[in-house]
């Protein structure tokens, strides 16, 4: 991978070479000068866009804000990347990583609509070059595009490891047997189809492969076929870097020290392949909603935006459906969303379900720096424009109860590891650190009931029935299951990851063990979670830490090829020879065909 480095000399550098491109709607303008003038931090400081990438490190931003079923502004700022500086401008794309998942969804509902496919039907009926392992999951359940896209399939691979011009690319089937390439591990299936939720782009890789085998023809082609073509998305592709039909007006990515990544290359086109730009993805979501109005739609009917936005599981905070994220309720609305992260680049599209508003943005900049800067931004639009409706039934408040206040105060951990804290304030409970949400009030309603600002349907605090642990519980009308979203911690319990960033190896240690032993199915044990998180600090050449949890990978998962494999590779960068010929020995011994290994054998013996 080749990386330039370019140190950011904030904030005079950045502001001498920010560069401006909008367009703007007469009536829109005051709107969207509020917007990008008032991003709120946490502790209430107020700055403008341009402050906060200056101040923050982020090369580019691009935007685009429609009312109404119509784009009503856009603008633009930063450069493709720091080494060129050339501006970008409305049209120029970004890898938008996981957003691509929404749009495959919505793709495969389209050619079912058209009767191409099945998604009700068995997966395994359709596919030629790969089949799923043989266990008692798989032959209990059959597995259908529907799993596959809702992540209730029940197979792994959370992720994957971004490849760039000069890598060695692996095939698909390669990304699912695994072990052929650093990073990657063995597609499993290791729960009941339909009976949980886990967050899984190797199911996106097999849904991919089956349409591909199926219809004779590349991801790429059939979306320009059926979707991208037809809703003239002129800036919007799953083609690839090198290959012919990618675009040429490309932002590239970059890492929190002025790194230039370059152009990211995703195999994997259906969960991460994606290259789009704000416009393009709001005349999508605007013909996503058109549909769900009932208004008239050239390309998305009706029946597919009701059946790809309908929530199809609450086994994550808030509700999930085909493809697409259900759970927020910012301005106390209800929306359909994704968002996407790849290396040092990615975005977020964000559409109502009612009423023809919505977001899509996109920034060239590591999750640190991007990620806030994009939740600010939001805020601010939906305030400056209007979008808050009233909380529902804050006008039933009632004094909490002390026994509940008692019971309730603490920390809780979501299937994604999150920690949110419930506090007493002044007479109050206080929700904390909810992702993209300031502090927000519990309103207590009666009946272990409570209703919060921008947190979709009703809050309970319940006794899991399976593990009778409490929980924070949200339920909604539109949905009969509870959803069991946050798990309370006990009184000066620590995560594994906090733990880790203490330097503390054996607690860190001893708490993976006792999630993997009390919570098998957590996002906080699973294998590619833990391997992404190492190679997360293998980028930032920070090696020990990297070492330390490729290490615990390999206590939890000790017949993984593939976590012995990425700790070879830790400790041939940390310069520790010896240790890591034996790691990359041990992966060969566990899996034969591991090519990478094989080649850093012999790289290390020359």
């Amino acid at each position: 991978m080749k990386r330039i480095k370019l140190l950011l000399l904030l904030p005079f550098f950045f502001t001498s070479l920010t560069i401006y491109s909008q367009s703007v709607k007469p009536d829109s303008k005051a709107k969207m000068e509020m917007a990008i003038q008032n991003l709120t931090l946490n502790d209430g400081t107020i700055r403008s866009v341009e402050k906060a990438m200056a101040e923050e490190g982020l090369p580019s931003l691009s935007v685009v804000v429609f009312e109404n079923y119509k784009i009503a502004w856009s603008k633009t700022w930063g450069v493709k990347d720091l080494i060129s500086k050339e501006p970008i401008d409305e049209n120029t794309a970004f890898s938008t990583a996981s957003i691509s998942k929404a749009i495959t969804a919505t793709l495969f509902a389209i050619l079912e609509e058209k009767e191409l496919i099945d998604l009700g039907a068995p997966v395994s009926n359709y596919l030629k070059r790969w089949q799923f392992p043989d266990n008692e999951f798989t032959e209990a359940v059959d597995i259908t595009f529907n799993h596959l896209l809702s992540h209730t399939a029940g197979t792994t691979q959370h992720g994957f490891k971004d490849f760039y011009e000069g890598d060695e690319i692996p095939t698909l089937v390669q990304v699912l047997e695994g072990g052929s390439l650093p990073g990657t591990s063995k597609m499993d299936v290791d729960f009941l189809p339909g009976s949980w939720w886990r967050y899984s782009g190797g199911g996106y890789v097999i849904a991919q492969m089956a349409l591909e085998d199926h219809l004779g023809a590349p991801l790429a082609d059939i979306a320009e076929k059926h979707l991208f073509g037809p809703l003239q998305l002129q800036n919007t592709t799953m083609k690839q870097d090198g290959e012919k039909g990618f675009l040429k007006n490309v932002a590239k990515a970059h890492n929190e020290n002025g790194e230039v990544y370059g152009i990211p290359i995703c195999p994997q086109l259906a969960p991460s392949g994606l290259w789009s730009n704000p416009t393009d993805m709001a005349i999508f979501m605007i013909e996503m909603q058109k549909a769900l109005k009932g208004l008239k739609t050239e390309v998305i009917s009706t029946e597919v935006a009701k059946k790809v936005t309908g929530i199809m599981t609450t086994k994550v905070m808030g509700g999930w459906s085909l493809g697409w994220e259900r759970r927020f309720s910012f301005g106390n609305r209800d929306w359909f969303s994704h968002g996407g992260a790849n290396t040092g680049t990615g975005g977020h599209i964000y559409a109502t379900m009612k009423g023809g508003n919505g977001i899509a943005f996109f920034g060239n900049g590591p999750n640190g720096i991007r990620i806030p800067i994009l939740d600010q931004l939001r805020n601010s639009i939906i305030k400056s424009h209007g979008w808050e409706a009233p909380l529902k039934d804050k006008d039933k408040a009632k004094p909490i109860p002390a026994k509940i206040t008692s019971k309730v105060v603490g920390r809780y951990m979501s299937v994604f590891g999150e920690i949110i804290k419930v506090e007493e304030e002044n007479g109050k409970l206080m929700i904390k650190n909810m992702t993209g949400i300031p502090s927000r009030e519990l309103v207590f309603i009666g009946n272990n009931r409570f209703v919060v600002e921008e947190m979709i349907g009703q809050i309970r605090f319940l006794t899991h029935p399976q593990n009778g642990e409490l929980y924070i519980a949200r339920t909604r009308k539109d949905v009969k299951e509870i959803d069991y979203a946050f798990s309370k911690l006990a009184k000066g319990e620590k995560l594994p990851n906090e733990y880790l960033q203490e330097n503390n190896y054996e607690k860190a240690l001893q708490s993976f063990q006792k999630w993997k032993r009390i919570s098998p199915r957590s996002m906080i044990v699973d294998e590619g979670m833990i391997n992404s998180m190492g190679y997360q600090e293998l980028r930032r050449k920070n090696y020990e830490l990297a070492i330390n949890i490729f290490k615990i990978n390999i206590s939890l998962y000790p017949t993984s090829a593939n976590a012995h494999d990425s700790l070879g590779e830790a400790y041939m960068l940390s310069g520790e020879k010896e240790l890591s010929i034996h790691h990359y020995r041990k992966s060969l011994e566990l899996n034969p065909a591991n090519d990478n290994a094989k080649k850093m054998l012999d790289k290390m013996k020359k």
